[in-house]
């Protein structure tokens, strides 16, 4: 099973990047974390937060193709590190990939939000891009870690 994390946003800097990969070489090759990076859609005049929401939305649909949807959104559930161990192992009996998605900077539609399968929320708090991708791949690789009981996590 492939975790991807969806996310709509320009390169990262280099920091984001080698965080991201320190965690993602440490997942096994059957639950492996891909990050793949949508092209925001550009602000010019006339064009409406809710179109610019629009196009971005089309553009994720077509790199999620059939997987398990995830949408990340402050509104969604949130949970506990053991919680989100316990998703991760229901995602594993599903036999399909699993997509998680990062908004770009005016958010989701609300159409992929009522498409997605989940709504997961990681905080009340506006989080930028960056620490967003990287509190992913770290929470998906501790959660794996919880799985395997490894001591990665400590309770």
């Amino acid at each position: 099973m492939k975790l991807r994390i969806i996310s709509v946003a320009h390169k990262m800097p280099t920091w984001v990047v080698m965080a991201c990969e320190d965690f993602t070489k440490r997942m096994p090759r059957e639950l492996s974390i891909e990050i793949i990076e949508i092209k925001p859609e550009k602000r010019a005049a006339g064009n409406s937060t809710e179109n610019i929401q629009l196009i971005e939305a089309k553009r994720i649909l077509e790199a999620v193709g059939k997987d398990y949807l995830i949408a990340c959104d402050e509104n969604g559930q949130e949970l506990n590190t053991l919680q989100l161990a316990d998703k991760l192992k229901n995602w594993q009996y599903l036999a399909r990939d699993v997509s998680i998605v990062i908004g770009g900077a005016d958010g989701l539609h609300a159409s992929l939000k009522q498409q997605a399968d989940w709504i997961w929320g990681l905080s009340k708090l506006t989080l930028p891009h960056a620490f967003v991708r990287v509190l992913l791949c770290e929470q998906l690789y501790r959660a794996f870690s919880v799985t395997q009981n490894h001591p990665y996590h400590r309770e």
